[in-house]
């Protein structure tokens, strides 16, 4: 990884997802600027967190034993896994650890929604399950849920790739030809990332409004509850008086 990318990494995933997409433009215009138009293409193809992505990455950077402590607990549970007893201790374990990430994450929100309390709670748990997405934790682009039996099997080696035979010199038409699809390869692939981000700023918005309608909903909940509970209180006053009323008029009566 070059160096404006790693920097371009680092940054634009320490950012609010608001301010993403343009400083990502930024970057990548910074980087063709310099001659680096590799990095400004990778940097062009970087994909913008969601909201629950993004609280999950600014956990782990704020604090990098957190990354360690989840790693630590999935590999006890490898190494337990053939312990029923120990087994059980260690997924106690695994749900005191992820709650407790979980509110360190999101203490400094106001009234985060409860969508989002469950899409970090179940990143933090499948980082402990699976190592892709704990390789991930930092740079993640979406929520992540494990719905496998146990933990993913770690990662084998990968083989050593085969010498390579000697290309044969292609005649110039050919050697243009690639060249001219390359260029159309690289087209295509530019469009489905500009796709892309729109398809993903259009579902954040979507995200948001629906964040602030859930907030609008559950303050309204709680005024209503409020009100029902003062009405519930108004009617046992009303009903205490009417009942010493009619004894009243009974004694009046005899």
């Amino acid at each position: 990884m070059s160096d404006l990318l790693a920097d371009a990494v680092a940054e634009l995933y320490g950012c609010d997802p608001d301010d993403f997409t343009p400083r990502r433009q930024e970057l990548a215009a910074a980087a063709r600027e310099a001659g680096q138009s590799a990095a400004a293409k990778q940097i062009s193809g970087l994909r913008k967190p969601t909201r629950s992505a993004w609280v999950v990455n600014q956990l782990v950077r704020a604090d990098p034993e957190v990354a360690s402590r989840l790693a630590a607990l999935a590999a006890e549970l490898r190494d337990g896994a053939s312990d029923g007893a120990r087994i059980r201790e260690l997924t106690t374990a695994r749900g005191r650890l992820v709650d407790e990430l979980t509110r360190q994450a999101l203490r400094d929100l106001p009234a985060p929604p409860a969508a989002l309390r469950e899409e970090v709670t179940a990143t933090l748990d499948a980082a402990i399950a699976d190592p892709e997405v704990a390789a991930n934790l930092g740079t993640l682009v979406r929520a992540a849920h494990w719905a496998g039996f146990g933990l993913a099997p770690l990662p084998a080696s990968a083989p050593a790739p085969r010498p390579a035979k000697p290309a044969t010199p292609a005649p110039a038409e050919a050697a243009a030809d690639r060249e001219r699809r390359h260029r159309e390869k690289i087209h295509d692939a530019e469009r489905a990332v500009a796709e892309a981000d729109r398809a993903t700023e259009a579902a954040d918005a979507a995200e948001r409004d629906l964040e602030q309608t859930v907030r609008r909903l559950e303050a309204e909940l709680a005024d209503a509850r409020q009100q029902l509970a003062q009405a519930r209180r108004q009617a046992y006053q009303a009903e205490s008086k009417r009942r010493r009323a009619a004894a009243e008029l009974g004694r009046l009566r005899e």
